[in-house]
């Protein structure tokens, strides 16, 4: 594999978050020219069958669903051992930052936060 690139496509640019199972990078797309998500399964995970299968079901997922508050999932792959979801980037601070700079909202702004995330929810278990 050439150095942080994933499916001689997708250039890693910068770590951007992380979970229990994977990490999330911010990447730009060498055939389409745009940044996109890259969420890679952790090492440590690899080896494990389950934990594969528990992500390839997430892409699987993932990829059925549309929804204003849902990223797209635009591609999933498998390189040397590395599994990823390439996914739409979207620039900006994650809610928990929002919050955090603001130090307090209004119920008024949180409701309609809520409803959005709700939304997402409710579309995501209809499917």
């Amino acid at each position: 594999m050439e150095a942080n690139v994933l499916g001689n496509r997708y250039e890693l640019v910068e770590k951007i978050g992380g979970g229990g199972m994977a990490l999330v990078y911010k990447a730009r797309c060498r055939l389409l020219n745009r940044f996109v998500a890259v969420k890679i399964l952790r090492d440590e995970f690899t080896g494990d069958e389950e934990f594969v299968k528990r992500f390839e079901v997430e892409a699987q997922s993932a990829a059925s669903l549309s929804h204003p508050n849902i990223v797209s999932i635009y591609d999933v792959g498998n390189q040397e051992n590395t599994y990823y979801i390439v996914m739409e980037y979207v620039d900006g601070s994650t809610l928990k930052e929002y919050i955090t700079s603001k130090g307090s909202i209004g119920w008024k702004e949180a409701v309609k936060i809520a409803i959005q995330i709700c939304s997402a929810i409710e579309h995501a278990h209809s499917k």
